[in-house]
């Protein structure tokens, strides 16, 4: 009879369906990707059944793997949710935090307070991932994720982290001097407008209001990014006018290098959340970071 594979060995194989990539799932477990491999290999022979599809590019659970998947990701997350519970009793938090963060978030929320968390908790590892897009953090092995408004799954607990955020409208001086200010949000529309773009591909209409009633305007121009750095450069740069977090470019209107227009129409300020399933235990690393923000925020 063959030996029955350990807990580790179905926690890897779950890595490495989870996220479809050896490379992937070993760096989430510090291995390289060829000892995942072998080992994947190892348990594969000793069940007699081949769990996963290799190609070149590519790496997918077979069918009974996806059979083992659904059965194991239930009595994997207990087991983990188990040890959480026990971390919780420990007077200092202790243990791994993977985040899935926005990149503005990450910029504005947590570029500061990276340096003097890992100080004030040297037994907790903390793993950012910046991301755009919305993860499932669940099933992508997060303990959170870090999104801009509350609008998010109704199974998610969303906790506010940061100072609330405006977006601003800005161009360079030498833009607005050649092609005239926007007084209302419709005269954009006869500008050259710096459009963003989601990862779901759908483009962002920008935001005002008026009396008390939004406004939505879909811009056109020619550039669609989706970076706030590289929309801030190519405003400063006179590619057109750009909407963009305050905060990423205060300096720069500070500076000259930018000129915010449309400041009576803006739309109000909203928070950055940090949001996890509610169906999970929090994570002591979890609470102590948020905290930790919020201490942060209110030294502001």
């Amino acid at each position: 009879m063959s030996q029955h594979p350990d807990l580790s060995e179905l926690d890897a194989f779950a890595a490495v369906a989870r996220h479809r990539s050896f490379r992937k799932a070993a760096d989430e477990r510090g291995v390289s990707a060829s000892a995942l491999s072998h080992a994947m290999r190892a348990l594969e022979t000793r069940l007699g059944v081949r769990l996963l599809n290799r190609t070149t590019r590519s790496v997918t659970p077979t069918e009974a793997g996806q059979q083992l998947l659904a059965t194991l990701a239930p009595t994997l997350h207990q087991v983990a949710e188990a040890l959480a519970q026990l971390t919780s009793m420990q007077a200092v938090p202790v243990g791994k935090l993977r985040l899935n963060v926005a990149r503005p978030a990450a910029r504005i929320v947590f570029a500061q307070v990276l340096a003097p968390f890992v100080a004030r908790y040297p037994r907790i590892q903390l793993e950012l991932i910046t991301d755009d897009g919305l993860t499932d953090i669940v099933n992508d092995g997060f303990d959170a994720g870090v999104r801009f408004g509350e609008n998010l799954a109704g199974d998610m607990i969303a906790v506010p982290v940061g100072a609330p955020q405006s977006f601003v409208t800005v161009a360079a001086p030498s833009y607005l001097a050649a092609k005239g200010v926007a007084q209302v949000p419709r005269d954009l529309l006869d500008h050259a407008c710096i459009a963003r773009r989601f990862p779901s591909g759908k483009l962002y209409a920008w935001e005002y209001q008026a009396e008390g009633q939004p406004i939505r305007l879909s811009v056109t121009g020619p550039l669609i990014l989706e970076d706030d750095g590289l929309m801030i450069q190519a405003a400063k740069d006179g590619a057109g006018i750009a909407y963009v977090y305050e905060a990423l470019a205060r300096d720069d209107i500070r500076r000259g290098h930018l000129r915010e227009i449309l400041q009576d129409w803006k739309a109000p300020p909203s928070r950055f959340f940090v949001y996890y399933s509610s169906r999970r235990h929090v994570p002591p690393a979890l609470k102590a970071l948020i905290e930790f923000i919020r201490a942060d925020d209110s030294r502001i």
